[in-house]
């Protein structure tokens, strides 16, 4: 008959006859593939990502059913949805609250990473692959928030836009190029809306594919930072310190998913602004190219680094520019080959020259482009910057641990600015934690080598539980 001999029964085993693929991948990922047993609470945060990631695009679908991507439309037809729509309320709530989540979710994922070091070799592509879906989920909402056609989508939009006329020679064009107009119109919000609904979603399913299949070419990290290929039983060659992910992990997740939509839908209930930061005020009124809000921010998972942004003024290019400096002696002693040392002077030269000789300097605005861009590309150098000679912070000196919370402090405390109007004092400190921020990743090369470290174990340590 040509069909496939299969060993299930029922559905499964027609199915299996007929695409044999379906199953020998469910095995491969699911049932035959073998995890590290000492997972805990922090490994749940990739499987909750892949849900809300499938949230809102059904959200998504559903809302473009009756979103108008037009100038004259756009505004009222989010209105009908939540006012006449029967359940668009819900559908609306879900896709803004799921927003939020999903970046609340992608942060505590990324802040596993830099606790056990799941960056470090052989995960340097799996770590790629989640910075380049981070850098798709920016990317995402960015082009997202312009379709309300509020008053704070719109002037936001035209305050992020607008940043990249700084760019000297391509700015203006640029900006242009992404407006689609002279003005942020109806090209505009058309353009979001095709890369909002289809052109970046259809990347971000295909990273997020490469991004698990990488990681089950090489196996998942654990809490002990150690490789539990290297015990396998001499039999099986299965993982000694390993358990098939279904249904162990499975079940693992969907306990961990239940809290989740637990908090999930009580923020959705009872607070789906969340008291502005998940849906802003001011985007519940019509966009008005004429009359901006009195503050202008993004959303909060931006404000971080538009913290970074705002904070590099005039004044504070003297200071950036002592930074390169210093950062580029460090260097310099640090290499042994002569032209590499005097390729690194030369460079640090060259930008500070730019940063604030008279005449030559550029637009602090274009260096707080560049310093906001660093600050999110940097996270691709991780697996390089870091030369511990172990993955797990369990086993670095107690001082690193220090350094990785003061970063989520320094973090969260940017964030927090940005979500706040500029003053002098808050611009002062936000200068100061941005230095702080770069330091924390350009001086790992150094710091992550010091102090006493001990001895990783060579099997996984477990408790049941």
């Amino acid at each position: 008959m040509g069909l496939h001999k299969t060993e299930y029964t029922g559905l499964a085993g027609w199915i299996d006859a007929r695409m044999p693929t379906l199953m020998s991948e469910y095995k491969k990922h699911m049932s035959e593939y073998y995890a590290p047993k000492n997972f805990n609470v922090w490994y749940v945060f990739g499987g909750l990502a892949i849900t809300v990631l499938m949230l809102q695009i059904i959200t998504g679908i559903f809302l473009t059913m009756n979103y108008k991507p037009d100038a004259a439309t756009a505004f009222a037809s989010v209105e009908y949805i939540m006012r006449d729509v029967q359940g668009g309320w819900f559908i609306r709530y879900m896709h803004s609250t799921g927003a939020s989540f999903f970046f609340i979710v992608v942060y505590l994922h990324m802040f596993r990473g830099l606790l056990y070091g799941s960056y470090r070799k052989p995960r340097e592509l799996v770590w790629i692959f989640g910075c380049l879906i981070f850098l798709c989920l920016m990317g995402e909402a960015f082009f997202g928030y312009l379709l309300p056609w509020g008053q704070m989508s719109y002037w936001g939009a035209q305050v992020i836009v607008n940043l990249f006329s700084a760019i000297p020679l391509i700015g203006p064009d640029l900006a242009v190029l992404i407006r689609g107009d002279y003005v942020i119109g109806d090209a505009t919000l058309n353009r979001f809306f095709a890369f909002h609904v289809i052109a970046i979603p259809l990347v971000l399913l295909g990273l997020v594919v490469a991004h698990v299949l990488a990681l089950h070419d090489v196996g998942s990290n654990n809490p002990d930072g150690i490789e539990i290929k290297d015990t396998v039983d001499s039999k099986t060659g299965k993982p000694l310190d390993g358990i098939p992910f279904h249904p162990y992990y499975t079940v693992h997740d969907i306990y961990a998913l239940s809290l989740f939509l637990i908090a999930f839908f009580a923020v959705l209930f009872l607070a789906p602004e969340m008291g502005g930061y998940f849906l802003e005020w001011n985007n519940f009124i019509p966009a008005d190219p004429f009359q901006g809000p009195p503050h202008i921010a993004p959303v909060w998972y931006f404000t971080p680094f538009y913290s970074i942004l705002r904070a590099t003024t005039e004044y504070f290019m003297y200071a950036l520019a002592a930074f390169t400096i210093g950062y580029a002696l460090l260097v310099f002693f640090t290499l042994k080959s002569s032209m590499a040392r005097a390729a690194t002077l030369a460079i640090a030269l060259v930008l500070a020259v730019f940063m604030v000789a008279p005449g030559l300097k550029l637009d602090p605005k274009f260096w707080g482009v560049v310093l906001m861009g660093v600050s999110v590309v940097i996270f691709f150098g991780l697996p390089w910057l870091d030369q511990s000679p172990v993955r797990s912070i369990r086993y670095r000196p107690g001082w690193h641990l220090v350094l990785l919370l003061a970063f989520a402090v320094i973090f969260l405390v940017l964030g927090a600015f940005g979500t706040l109007p500029p003053e002098n004092t808050r611009n002062v400190i936000s200068q100061v934690l941005t230095l702080l921020y770069l330091g924390f990743f350009l001086l790992m090369p150094w710091w992550s080598r010091m102090g006493e470290f001990k001895s990783a174990p060579t099997r996984v340590t477990f408790a049941a539980h």
